[in-house]
């Protein structure tokens, strides 16, 4: 068993679109228009474009805002994402305007950092511990 298919709740999903590629550096998979504006919108890694896709979800289900409100609230990420060397991509997106709600921080054998998707979500990167 592995891992296909995570989704995010976003916003707008042609503003996730945007940040998602043009900032963060994912690439489009697929985007299928699923009835009235929504689409199966997912991006992937260009380092492994078959490997698992995230799904960019609209946010519309009612029970989705309270959920995001209290995770951001308590400074929660919804997601983690690996990075090769998370303070170099701190510098990086920093760069490009990417607000961060944490700098990077050394916690043992990782380092993380928390940003802000512009899309209703907190994201968290992460250096892969050694293995």
């Amino acid at each position: 068993m592995r891992i296909h298919l995570t989704s995010v709740f976003v916003d707008d999903q042609t503003t996730a679109l945007r940040f998602y590629t043009e900032v963060l550096g994912f690439v489009k998979k697929h985007d299928v228009p699923v009835g009235g504006t929504d689409r199966w919108l997912t991006v992937v890694s260009p380092e492994n474009p078959g490997g698992t896709e995230l799904l960019l979800e609209p946010a519309g289900h009612p029970a989705v805002k309270p959920y995001r409100d209290a995770l951001a609230a308590d400074g929660i990420p919804v997601a983690q994402f690996a990075v090769d060397d998370v303070r170099a991509e701190y510098e990086r997106l920093s760069d490009r305007g990417v607000r961060f709600t944490q700098e990077p921080l050394d916690m043992g054998p990782i380092t993380t950092a928390v940003l802000d998707d512009t899309c209703g979500n907190l994201i968290q990167i992460a250096t892969r511990p050694q293995e």
